[in-house]
């Protein structure tokens, strides 16, 4: 898959800002919804909704760094005000949270090409299951070396499934949001 296949706002799932303006928007809007989601679930950050967001609002070469960002505010702010412990497996656990989140973005990014022709609702379910299920494999996947395996059981998993479906919802509600609000401020602009 080349890092660049969606460049046009008309591609994109979501465009609630001009394409130019699409990754700072993104930015943003994820930084902001790591921050809160960070203090109010803290290890449980729905970087898998994160993904999909991103996915859909950028390409691919522009969705990792600003995943990347989130990352980093959410470790931020897990270290700096909720005082994670400074050790080895702690830090560990950081890399391979934001290494989650890059292949859930990949995986997120590669659906949504694939469902390009299918309604964007559908595109999204199929996302973020995707999108998920590659956040947990991942996670999944250190257990053995960083211990942590009694966390993935069905009803934890379904909770954080569920929570970062409630996420999803809210981003593109959102995103919608600025799109719809996005004409009154250029006619305003103009006068």
């Amino acid at each position: 898959m080349a890092l660049d296949n969606m460049t046009s706002s008309a591609e994109a799932r979501l465009t609630p800002v001009p394409q130019r303006h699409a990754a700072v928007f993104c930015f943003a809007l994820l930084v902001v919804a790591c921050g809160l989601a960070s203090f109010a679930f803290a290890c449980a950050t729905p970087f898998a909704a994160f993904a999909v967001i991103a996915a859909a609002l950028l390409p691919l070469r522009s969705a990792l760094p600003v995943m990347l960002g989130a990352w980093l505010v959410n470790q931020g702010i897990g270290f700096g005000a909720l005082h994670y412990p400074v050790d080895a497996t702690t830090l560990a656990w950081g890399a391979v949270i934001g290494t989650a989140a890059l292949v859930a973005t990949v995986a997120a990014r590669g659906i949504l090409q694939a469902l390009r022709a299918s309604p964007a609702p559908v595109a999204f379910v199929a996302a973020l299951l995707g999108g998920y299920a590659a956040y947990e494999l991942v996670l999944l996947a250190a257990t053995p070396a960083l211990g942590g395996g009694a966390s993935f059981t069905l009803p934890i998993i379904a909770r954080l499934g569920l929570t970062s479906a409630a996420w999803l919802v809210g981003l593109v509600a959102v995103s919608e949001i600025v799109r719809l609000l996005s004409p009154l401020a250029s006619r305003r602009a103009a006068s």
